[in-house]
């Protein structure tokens, strides 16, 4: 692949994805044709305020435009393969605030289009009409109409942009890169602040200005800044605490680079030095991760090294005294889930929890409820490997008083690890047909970051 910043200098190729969304729904249904519609993310303002909230473009729309512009729209004709973004018209009083906005001939030669027009032409543009319309339910606004079409669809288009999302081309992978290097220079950042800083919240600001300094404007998710025992809750969001007294932190942190996101965690000790225990509890972890990491190709199964992350976790804990009894029981009784309960990992792209994983949140059996991608990945799939394990009373507690799950777990050697916390070690994986290459190079070797914590 070339260098990222060549790659990165081209057109985000939405016309390649429109063709690849058509060729899905084709089939799906071999007699797809008509017009593709989609509408950007509107401008919206805040509650009871005059300001503009935040803005997020609607990822749909972006997949098949590669334009962050709130307010647009978009036409695909199925048949001539011709695309047309609507952006907003120039507004006078709209310039005296915000000055200039985009005009066609910059959206021309910005985007991966056909034509551009303005957002007055959207209504002329579809009286033409066609045999169907495809666009995504909820998703249009009131004054559209398509009394001219023969027929409205509005599943099918939904369905087949969330399918072709898992697979990413050359410039996908870039923006992906991209977002991981930037992270990477935050997450370093934090790792050589962590030993003098007071508070979670200072931990947050030094990784979000890290990022926008470095070209990432945008948080892939809200960060996970977690001291202390607060490791062991899986999206901790408070990010305010003091770190006086706490033995590791958990960063979960990354991100977003031109609408792709990236989505690292790392853990580590505040003063420099892993606990006995802590260190202990890390090694596992590192090696479930470096293991299911190498397990990983085209066509593997997603559910087998879930499952090979728990066999490696219970190996650990057994060898730990934290469990005891026999391994193929515990695995049996799906006892490890009290310390490692949430799924492995996830598709990464525009959304941090991206499409098209198939996850199943109705599963009876616990080790896979939470998994969110299941079955086989295919070349070009981004995947998360994030095994952890969590020393949480809230979810350990009731398998103790569980008398199946308790005759497995040692109470009094647990006793020694609550304030460990959690551990959680997270790269992205991209999948190739022989292998995998691992996006994030964030530093986890125990013998670094404690250099890098230590100065």
């Amino acid at each position: 692949m070339a260098d990222v910043d060549t790659v990165l200098a081209g057109k985000y190729p939405a016309k390649a994805h429109a063709k690849a969304v058509v060729k899905w729904m084709r089939q799906k249904n071999p007699n797809v044709t008509g017009v593709l519609y989609l509408e950007g993310q509107k401008t919206r303002m805040i509650e009871d305020n005059d300001s503009e909230a935040p803005f997020r473009q609607r990822r749909y729309f972006y997949y098949l435009t590669g334009c962050q512009l709130p307010d647009s729209y978009f036409t695909y004709d199925i048949e001539t393969e011709k695309s047309t973004l609507f952006i907003p018209p120039i507004e006078p009083e709209s310039v005296i605030w915000s000055g200039l906005p985009v005009s066609e001939d910059e959206a021309l030669s910005s985007y991966d289009v056909d034509n551009v027009r303005t957002t007055n032409e959207v209504a002329a543009a579809l009286a033409h009409g066609g045999p169907t319309v495809w666009a995504i339910q909820d998703q249009v606004s009131d004054h559209i109409t398509f009394l001219e079409f023969d027929d409205k669809d509005y599943t099918l288009l939904k369905l087949a942009i969330e399918e072709c999302r898992v697979i990413k081309d050359e410039y996908e992978i870039a923006l992906t890169k991209k977002a991981n290097i930037i992270s990477t220079v935050a997450h370093t950042a934090v790792l050589k602040a962590v030993k003098t800083a007071t508070n979670e919240r200072e931990l947050e600001a030094l990784f979000i200005q890290k990022c926008i300094a470095n070209g990432a404007r945008e948080q892939a998710y809200h960060s996970i800044v977690a001291s202390g025992t607060a490791g062991a809750t899986f999206h901790y969001v408070n990010n305010a605490q003091p770190l006086e007294g706490k033995l590791n932190l958990l960063l979960d942190a990354g991100g977003e680079y031109q609408c792709y996101a990236s989505d690292i965690t790392r853990a580590f000790p505040i003063n420099g030095k892993f606990s006995t225990e802590s260190r202990a509890i890390y090694d596992i972890v590192l090696e479930m991760q470096l293991v299911c990491i190498e397990m990983l190709k085209e066509g593997v199964i997603w559910d087998d090294v879930h499952l090979k992350a728990h066999e490696i976790a219970i190996d650990g804990l057994l060898g730990l005294g934290i469990l005891q009894g026999s391994k193929e029981d515990i695995l049996k009784t799906r006892t490890s889930v009290a310390f490692f309960p949430h799924g492995l990992g996830h598709y990464l792209g525009m959304d941090t929890h991206d499409t098209g994983g198939h996850p199943n949140y109705e599963d009876k059996d616990t080790i896979f409820r939470y998994l969110r991608v299941r079955g086989a990945l295919p070349a070009g799939a981004i995947i998360t490997v994030e095994p952890g394990i969590y020393f949480c009373r809230f979810i350990i507690e009731p398998y103790l008083r569980d008398p199946v799950h308790a005759a497995y777990i040692n109470f009094d050697v647990l006793n020694k690890y609550w304030e460990v916390g959690g551990v959680r070690i997270e790269d992205n994986i991209l999948i190739t047909k022989d292998g995998y290459e691992n996006l994030t190079t964030a530093v986890k070797g125990v013998a670094e970051m404690e250099r890098l914590i230590n100065g």
